[in-house]
């Protein structure tokens, strides 16, 4: 084969990419190209995936050219875009990276079309997960339902083979590389994109973190986890290397399981894919209350363990995976308001924002998903108690309450208004 073309979606690294390693090892040039379309951006309407996305591009594209090659970014329809260059280069192959999301699924099937209407061939790989989502089955068929049995098998299959970096990438010449997406606004505190940082941070959180990730993982205050999530959103780390680079380390088991639990969710998205907007198990009909609503997306709900968590969510793009559980569940369970309100909220900043894991723990919380005790209720008072004992999570995201201590922090009804000016009412008393 003479010309290839790998088209990056959510893949945008050199480490451990099968379709750049297949279309290396079988073209004799390969074009990177990366198309910007504007129904997914104006889809999700992230103005911090936006940034991250062109950070990460800008990242790749400059270790493309530290090995000869550079990344064609062009604008408009995937397939369309993808034509043009195949006749522009003479390719007579296209690599892509599966996934499984509705607009995923669109774009591959109109690449496919394409692609066989001019004689092109396309080959899908695997890649966003460490298992693919239909490589595990359930005794009784079809997807798992329940994480755990899915972890035990996960845990057993055979994964496949690590690919490494091609030292050098023949490339044709082309005129006009492209120019990387425009950005707007973005939540001050963004962390950078890039595969350069995001291996970076994981070689360092391995080296230094790791090994007491299961005990302090939870931990609000101490701020423990990988904060790996956004690089593997956007590819640019490889969830199986940071597997294989975990696993057999103390703290591995228990990291790898977040990661199973990523992979458990891309499997019941491929199967039930309107995972984002419909509820997975039949549920009552919850109330409308947009007052409350409101205090909840601005973390003034008077609640200060919520309302921390959604501050942070606002300064980030980013918050604990803890308080994710919390602000979800009091939304959903304690002011009874549709999980839809919030997985749009959260979809509109997290820079991680993911529609298989953003959705499948939407719905986990909300007990419309695959939650094994849908009527749990995570009481915000308690979680504050046993994962931010002192109070020091709430002070940094909530300055108004940073001279009260953790008992008045955590029962706010209690106290005179005159202790906390300037911090609501709480929406709702807890027992």
């Amino acid at each position: 084969m003479d010309t290839a073309i790998v088209v990056f979606t959510r893949d945008l690294r050199l480490h451990d990419n099968p379709a750049l390693h297949q279309a290396c090892g079988q073209a004799r040039q390969v074009v990177p190209l990366f198309v910007a379309d504007p129904a997914i951006a104006a889809a999700t309407r992230s103005p911090n995936r936006a940034r991250f996305l062109a950070e990460s591009l800008a990242d790749l594209r400059e270790s493309l050219r530290e090995r000869g090659a550079d990344l064609i970014l062009r604008h408009g329809d995937t397939a369309t875009e993808v034509m043009k260059l195949a006749t522009e280069v003479n390719a007579s192959m296209v690599y892509l990276a599966s996934d499984i999301s509705h607009y995923a699924s669109t774009r591959r099937q109109k690449l496919e079309r394409a692609c066989g209407q001019h004689r092109i061939g396309l080959t899908l790989t695997p890649g966003l997960t460490v298992v693919p989502p239909a490589e595990l089955t359930a005794a009784g068929g079809g997807h798992y339902r329940v994480f755990t049995p899915y972890w035990r098998a996960w845990l057993r299959t055979t994964w496949r083979r690590h690919c490494p970096v091609p030292p050098v990438i023949a490339m044709p010449a082309i005129g006009h590389t492209g120019d990387l997406p425009a950005t707007g606004a973005a939540s001050p505190d963004l962390a950078p994109g890039g595969e350069q940082t995001g291996r970076r941070r994981f070689l360092s959180w391995r080296q230094n973190r790791l090994a007491g990730y299961g005990d302090n993982h939870d931990n609000l205050a101490g701020d423990l986890t990988s904060r790996l999530s956004a690089y593997l959103r956007f590819g640019c780390l490889s969830p199986l290397e940071v597997a294989l680079g975990a696993l057999d380390r103390p703290g591995g088991e228990e990291f790898c399981r977040q990661l199973a639990w990523r992979d458990f969710f891309y499997q019941v998205a491929a199967a039930f894919p309107d995972i984002a907007t419909k509820n997975y198990r039949p549920a009552p009909a919850r109330r409308h209350d947009q007052h409350a609503l409101d205090a909840w997306r601005a973390g003034q709900t008077g609640l200060p363990i919520v309302d921390a968590g959604m501050r942070q969510l606002a300064a980030e793009g980013f918050m604990h995976n803890r308080a994710r559980m919390i602000t979800a569940s009091f939304l959903t369970r304690n002011l009874e308001i549709d999980w839809r309100h919030g997985y749009a909220h959260f979809a509109s900043l997290l820079v991680d924002g993911d529609v298989a894991c953003n959705a499948g723990n939407w719905q986990w919380v909300a007990g419309t998903g695959n939650n094994t005790r849908p009527n749990r209720v995570m009481n915000p008072l308690r979680q504050a108690q046993r994962f931010d004992q002192a109070g020091d999570y709430i002070r940094r995201h909530v300055p108004e309450l940073a001279g009260l201590g953790p008992a008045h922090i955590q029962t706010p009804w209690k106290l005179p208004a005159r202790q906390h000016p300037g911090y609501p009412d709480p929406l709702v008393e807890l027992p």
